[in-house]
C-alpha cells in the first residue's frame, strides 16, 4: 500500500470494520485465549468499549486498517499527562505498515506518558512496544483468564519543531557548539507557545532570521528516538516556508551551519534527520 495513511477518530459507522479487523486481530494474537475475538467480547467491544472510550483508527486508502482504544474513564484527556491504553489491534494483512506505530504516536503526541498490558505469551506484541521504547513495570496474572499480563510504560516523547530549508537539494542543518551531530534549524517549545511560533523564535535566535510564525506551513511529523536521551522518543513537527534566499548568522549555541545531500546526512546528523531526508528524498524535492 502506497498512499497516505490517516489518523483520525473512530466514528458509529466504522463499527463493523472495526470489529471485524479486531476479531482476526485479536485471534491471531492470543491464540492461548478460548473464544477470543468473539461471543462476549465481541459485545463489550461494540456496545462498551468503542461507545464509552476514546477510540482511534489508522486508514490508507480509504479503508480502516488499525484501532486503538483508551478506556472511559481512565487517565488521559488530552493535556499531555498520559493516558492507559486499553488495546491496540491492526489488521492481520495489512501488519508491518507501520498502521500501529502511527496509531501509538498520534495518541503519545496527544496524552504524553503511555502505560498498557500485554499478555506474557503474545511474543510479537512484546517485542513492538520493547521496540517503541516501552519498559516493563510489573507483572499480574489476568484474574478473568488466568494468563500472566506484562505492564508496560513509556515517558512522555519530547516536543520539538524544526525546520526544512533546502538549497540545491542539500538541507540546512546546524551543529551546536561541542557536539559533533548536526541538527534541523529550531528546538523546543516554551510554555504558552503554538508550534509555528516556538519555530519562529527559534530561528530567529539560532540563526538570526525573520521568519513570522504566518508564513509556516506544517510538512509532516517525525517519530523517532530522540539523539543523546537515553531512548526517549521525539515527536519532531517540520515546517517549510519563509524566505528562500537567507545568510544564517549562527547565534545562541550555534557553532556551524552546513546544506547536506542525502549521504552525507546519513553520515553526519541526528537519527530524526534521516527520517526528514527519507520523506524528501520520497516527495521528491532531495535528489535520492
Amino acid at each position: 500500500m502506497s498512499s497516505e495513511m490517516i489518523i483520525r477518530r473512530y466514528h458509529p459507522s466504522d463499527q463493523d470494520v472495526v470489529t471485524d479487523l479486531w476479531s482476526r486481530a485479536a485471534r491471531q494474537a492470543h491464540p492461548f485465549l478460548d473464544g477470543e475475538g468473539t461471543g462476549e467480547r465481541a459485545r463489550l467491544l461494540r456496545e462498551v468499549y468503542l461507545v464509552q472510550g476514546e477510540n482511534w483508527v489508522a486508514e490508507r486508502a480509504g479503508r480502516v486498517i488499525g484501532l486503538l482504544g483508551l478506556p472511559a474513564g481512565g487517565p488521559g484527556n488530552g493535556d499531555g499527562t498520559g493516558a492507559e491504553i486499553g488495546g491496540l489491534f491492526v489488521a492481520p494483512e495489512a501488519q508491518g505498515c507501520g498502521a500501529g506505530r502511527e496509531l501509538l504516536e498520534h495518541v503519545a503526541a496527544r496524552h504524553g506518558a503511555l502505560t498498557l498490558e500485554v499478555f506474557e505469551d503474545n511474543t510479537p506484541a512484546r517485542a513492538f512496544c520493547e521496540h517503541l521504547g516501552f519498559t516493563e513495570r510489573g507483572r499480574r496474572t489476568d484474574g478473568e483468564t488466568g494468563h500472566p499480563l506484562i505492564a508496560l510504560e513509556r515517558a512522555a516523547p519530547l516536543k520539538s519543531v524544526s525546520w526544512l530549508h533546502l538549497r540545491e537539494g542539500r538541507l540546512l542543518s546546524v551543529r551546536t557548539r561541542g557536539n559533533d551531530t548536526f541538527y534541523l534549524p529550531g528546538g523546543k517549545y516554551e510554555p504558552g507557545e503554538t508550534a509555528r511560533e516556538a519555530l519562529s523564535r527559534e530561528l530567529g535566535e539560532e540563526l538570526g532570521l525573520v521568519v513570522p510564525a504566518e508564513d509556516l506551513s506544517e510538512a509532516f511529523v517525525i517519530h523517532a528516538v530522540a539523539h543523546g536521551k537515553n531512548g526517549r522518543r521525539l515527536h519532531m513537527t517540520c515546517f517549510t516556508g519563509g524566505p528562500q534566499d537567507i545568510a544564517p548568522a549562527p547565534g545562541r549555541e550555534i557553532e556551524e551551519c552546513a546544506w547536506f545531500d542525502r549521504q552525507e546526512a546519513r553520515e553526519r546528523c541526528a537519527p530524526a534527520h534521516a527520517q526528514v531526508v527519507r520523506r524528501l528524498v520520497a516527495q521528491g524535492r532531495m535528489p535520492g
